[in-house]
């Protein structure tokens, strides 16, 4: 390629980086570069405060070993982690953190198999990613009770195979937002009731 070539193709992709850096993309299996907000403190989506009601979605796992990821870049630096993950070994259940029903299960590229829950009150929805597998008798529109085991710990979708983890976020929900929306909301003081 030439010298001129060369000029121009990294000049495009400084305005494809720029053009990233300043639009929203969301859809189905989407996660992290969205805008979002951090929670402030444990009230989340309709006024909705789960102020140390939450189940640690991975059975075992306390609050000291919580990890505030948030923000940390992923993918090279493309897109921000709106999420955190909790590290387990892989077969771990996975557990459901609030009373709610399971509105979608997905598989994507990034969360790989993944889950959505809304709250019993719709206003929020709690997302399950790079699961191992789900619940045997798992199913979309079933209603679940806070601590009942929805899938297990793994390491599908982008995650490292060598270490196995749950990626959690937290979505407050607007009326009439769909599964894949919502903004984003800090799990970590939620969780760690901080």
């Amino acid at each position: 390629m030439s010298r001129f070539g060369l000029i121009v193709a990294g000049l495009l992709a400084l305005l494809l980086i720029g053009f990233a850096s300043i639009v929203r993309v969301t859809g189905p299996g989407w996660s992290g570069a969205g805008g979002g907000g951090v929670a402030t403190g444990t009230t989340i989506g309709k006024g909705t405060s789960y102020a140390g009601t939450l189940v640690i979605p991975v059975q075992g796992v306390s609050t000291a070993a919580l990890h505030d990821d948030w923000a940390e870049p992923r993918g090279d630096g493309t897109r921000v982690h709106h999420a955190i993950d909790i590290m387990a070994a892989r077969g771990t259940p996975v557990l459901a953190a609030a009373d709610g029903r399971i509105e979608k299960l997905f598989q994507s590229r990034l969360g790989g198999t993944t889950i959505y829950q809304r709250s019993a009150d719709g206003g929020t929805v709690f997302y399950y990613a790079h699961l191992d597998h789900y619940a045997p008798t798992l199913v979309e529109g079933q209603a679940v009770k806070a601590g009942q085991e929805i899938a297990a710990v793994g390491s599908t979708g982008d995650a490292d195979a060598g270490a196995p983890h749950l990626h959690f976020e937290i979505h407050a929900m607007a009326p009439g937002e769909r599964w894949w929306q919502g903004t984003e909301v800090n799990p970590y003081p939620v969780l760690a009731r901080k």
